[in-house]
C-alpha cells in the first residue's frame, strides 16, 4: 500500500472539512427558511376564533356588506405611516398589509375590531405607540379615529385580545414580539385603543 505524504493528508482533511461545513451551511439555510415559514403560519393561525371571541358581526352594520377574505377594506394611519387593510389573516393578506380578523367587527362599529400585521413590515413600529396616540381608519363607511389606551405582551396562546368588548367600540392591534429579532418568538405585542 502506498504511503500518503503529510501534505496529501492535510489536503484530504481540509477537503472533508469543507464538504462537512458546506453540508452544515445548507442545513442551516434550509432550517432557517423552514422556521420562517412556520412563523408565518403561526402568526396567521395563533389567534383563530374561539367561543369567547367576537363571534357575530354587528346586525346594524354601517357597512353595506361584510367583506370576503382578501377584500380591501381601507387604510389605517398610525405614527404618520399609512397602510392598507385587507379582510382576513391569511398569508396573502398579511403579506400585502394589515389583516382584519373576520370574526371581529369592522372599523367604527361597536365591539372589538381586531387587526394583525407582521412585526417586520407594517407593524414594525407598533412598539413606539404610546398612550394617547391616535390611529385613523379610512373606509367606505367613513373615517374613524381610535386613541391608544394600553399595551401589553402576552403568550401566543392567550386569546383574550380577541374577546368581545360590546357595547364599547375598541380596536386591538396584534403582532409577534419581540421586535427586530429574527426567528419565531412565542409572545404577542398587543395595543388597545378606544374609538373617539
Amino acid at each position: 500500500m502506498k504511503k500518503r505524504k503529510p501534505l496529501q493528508i492535510v489536503v484530504l482533511v481540509l477537503s472533508l472539512g469543507a464538504i462537512l461545513l458546506g453540508i452544515g451551511c445548507i442545513y442551516q439555510v434550509a432550517h432557517g427558511m423552514w422556521e420562517y415559514n412556520q412563523e408565518a403560519v403561526r402568526e396567521v393561525s395563533i389567534y383563530h376564533p374561539v367561543a369567547n371571541s367576537v363571534a357575530t358581526k354587528a346586525l346594524d352594520s354601517m357597512y353595506p356588506k361584510y367583506p370576503a377574505d382578501g377584500d380591501y377594506i381601507g387604510s389605517m394611519t398610525m405614527l404618520d405611516q399609512k397602510m392598507s387593510i385587507y379582510q382576513g389573516w391569511n398569508v396573502k393578506e398579511l403579506a400585502e398589509g394589515v389583516g382584519h380578523d373576520d370574526n371581529s367587527v369592522l372599523p367604527g362599529e361597536k365591539d372589538n375590531c381586531v387587526v394583525a400585521g407582521h412585526r417586520e413590515t407594517v407593524f414594525k413600529y407598533l412598539g413606539k405607540l404610546t398612550i394617547g396616540d391616535r390611529i385613523t381608519f379610512q373606509t367606505g363607511a367613513g373615517i374613524f379615529v381610535y386613541q391608544v389606551t394600553s399595551t401589553k405582551i402576552v403568550k401566543a396562546n392567550d386569546q383574550s385580545a380577541i374577546f368581545s368588548t360590546a357595547p364599547k367600540a375598541t380596536l386591538t392591534l396584534i403582532t409577534c414580539y419581540p421586535f427586530n429579532t429574527p426567528g419565531y418568538y412565542p409572545d404577542r405585542y398587543i395595543v388597545y385603543a378606544a374609538l373617539v
